[in-house]
């Protein structure tokens, strides 16, 4: 008889467009216990977490506030540049 709790799939909410995908489908941004904001494409780094399905949910969090709301923190000028460059290599390198 199979583990249910070995076979159970790890289901996230994107929060740009609020479809449910498998966490590893997902990409993480995570606010790490220092207060930075940084992409997770591993999904293990410590701290408080909100996921994406692509580039363009991305852009919508960013421009209602969402990111900043599921995060609870505000995201300053100097780390949303960083943030914007690591989320596009990241989604750029998960479709090569």
């Amino acid at each position: 008889m199979t583990d249910p709790i070995a076979t159970r799939k790890r289901v996230r909410t994107c929060i740009g467009c609020s479809a449910t995908s498998e966490k590893r489908a997902l990409l993480r941004i995570v606010r790490t216990p220092a207060g930075a904001v940084e992409a997770d494409p591993t999904g293990r780094k410590p701290g408080r977490g909100a996921y994406v399905c692509s580039a363009t949910c991305f852009e919508r969090a960013l421009k209602t506030a969402r990111l900043q709301r599921a995060l609870k923190t505000n995201i300053d000028s100097d780390q949303l540049d960083g943030l914007v460059s690591e989320v596009t290599r990241a989604f750029a390198a998960a479709e090569a």
